[in-house]
């Protein structure tokens, strides 16, 4: 009997499931959508709460045990909120891939988008790193982390008070399945690339 493929979710308190009871969080939801659709996983949440890409560079070694299989990276969110400069937060980005790749495992990386209160530039220059990230190193790529909230919402589906809790920035347990539903596709392509 073959061993699970072993997931590690390396992001901030969008991976953490801040706010939400345990198995409503992005980790164990994304858990169950993968082994519904046959992925035999186990996704490690190493999510968190508040931590920006020099906090995930910090613990990217320890965090890369002889189980690990692959790694989804999901951080930026809190550097954008403190207004860092980009190419500290790219910087950082491309040591955590670095030491990833230097365990020879595969990487899906997990895009997120500048609001506009720090102007057109910082919120171009910010929303253009991750493609251009996930291109340079030929990783799996999800554009955007709110990207089922941001469809269904777009669609009329949703409205933006209906899938955000009461602070605005974290998604509640409806808005954690839709970004599951978007994401799930990019995580089980990271699963095959993880098979021994």
């Amino acid at each position: 009997m073959a061993e699970p493929v072993t997931i590690l979710a390396l992001g901030d308190s969008l991976t953490q499931g801040y706010g939400l009871p345990e198995q409503a969080g992005l980790v164990p939801q994304l858990e169950g959508w993968l082994r519904a659709r046959g992925a035999d996983v186990d996704v490690v949440n190493a999510g968190v709460s508040g931590d920006t890409t020099a906090g995930g560079l910090s613990r990217v070694d320890w965090s890369l045990t002889d189980e690990v299989d692959g790694v989804i990276v999901a951080l930026g969110g809190n550097d954008l909120l403190r207004g860092l400069p980009i190419n500290n937060v790219e910087s950082n980005l491309e040591k955590i891939i670095a030491k990833i790749k230097a365990q020879n495992l595969p990487i899906l990386l997990v895009g997120y988008r500048a609001t506009a209160n720090y102007g057109p530039e910082y919120k171009a220059a910010f929303d253009e790193m991750y493609p251009r990230i996930a291109a340079r190193h030929d990783l799996v790529f999800f554009p955007y982390v709110f990207r089922g909230m941001a469809q269904a919402e777009a669609a009329g589906q949703v409205t933006r008070g209906q899938v955000f809790q009461p602070d605005g920035i974290h998604p509640n347990a409806t808005g954690v399945k839709l970004n599951v539903a978007a994401m799930g596709p990019s995580v089980l392509e990271l699963v095959e690339k993880a098979k021994p």
